[in-house]
């Protein structure tokens, strides 16, 4: 490890000491118990076909390549240290940057549905962000649905030959917004006696918009920041992972 990626990751390091002793605020992603236990269940049983295919994906690319460990641990802490910036949003959740975009970029979707249960767990236990009953709701909207639509719209561009950091920005940036949706979706499931799902739906995103909307611009333009440096200082890495020949 060269002392450039030393200094990378002991920044990345200290920004997550620091925003982790930060006072947690009272909303969170989906908090403790504000889900039915069936649906608790469903979503984490949803989950598991996808984190199974994590692990083979982080296995097969740490086989390949033990250089792709520090990317790995980078996306993690990328992931942990913006998704702990919460904005009060809406009573049971709220609006923060998600970070998932990174790692779905560098390693595929599936990867980051292990790093993103990591992150969710540690800021439930850590941080009071989050909740364990509803982990499983959190993992699939966070760590499975927001990568997967980043990484689809990452390939997509890269066909249509779109300059790599318009289509790093849309990959972050969208990704981040329909993680928004699968919550708001997940809310409105559960919360709408008043009203049809449809119309709490609605409503659960009339209430992220605002906040969630320029959070997500936001995120895109961080993760353009993060791979310009990492093209600048851990070039041997993403040629090893193969992202600077894709790139090109």
């Amino acid at each position: 490890m060269t002392h450039k990626q030393k200094r990378i990751i002991a920044v990345i390091s200290a920004l997550s000491l620091y925003f982790g002793l930060m006072p947690a605020a009272s909303a969170m992603h989906i908090m403790e118990g504000y889900l039915p236990v069936g649906f608790c269940v469903a979503w984490g049983v949803i989950c598991l076909p996808f984190l199974a295919a994590g692990f083979m994906s982080i296995k097969k690319v740490l086989n390949e390549n033990r250089k792709a460990l520090i990317l790995l641990a980078m996306s993690g802490a990328f992931i942990f240290v913006i998704s702990s910036l919460k904005i009060p949003s809406v009573t049971g959740s709220c609006s923060h940057m998600t970070g998932t975009g990174l790692g779905a970029i560098l390693f595929g979707p599936a990867a980051v549905s292990v790093l993103g249960l990591i992150v969710l767990l540690f800021q439930a236990v850590l941080l009071a962000h989050g909740g364990l009953t509803t982990i499983g709701a959190n993992t699939f909207s966070m760590a499975i649905a927001g990568p997967l639509v980043s990484y689809g719209i990452y390939r997509l561009c890269k066909k249509c030959k779109v300059n790599t950091y318009v289509t790093v920005f849309l990959a972050a940036c969208l990704g981040d917004l329909f993680t928004y949706c699968v919550t708001a979706i997940q809310l409105s499931l559960a919360h709408h006696a008043d009203t049809t799902v449809m119309g709490a739906m609605g409503k659960f995103m009339m209430v992220f918009a605002p906040t969630q909307i320029p959070l997500a611009i936001i995120e895109g333009l961080l993760t353009c920041m993060i791979m310009m440096a990492l093209e600048t200082y851990a070039r041997p890495e993403l040629k090893a992972i193969g992202f600077m020949k894709e790139a090109r």
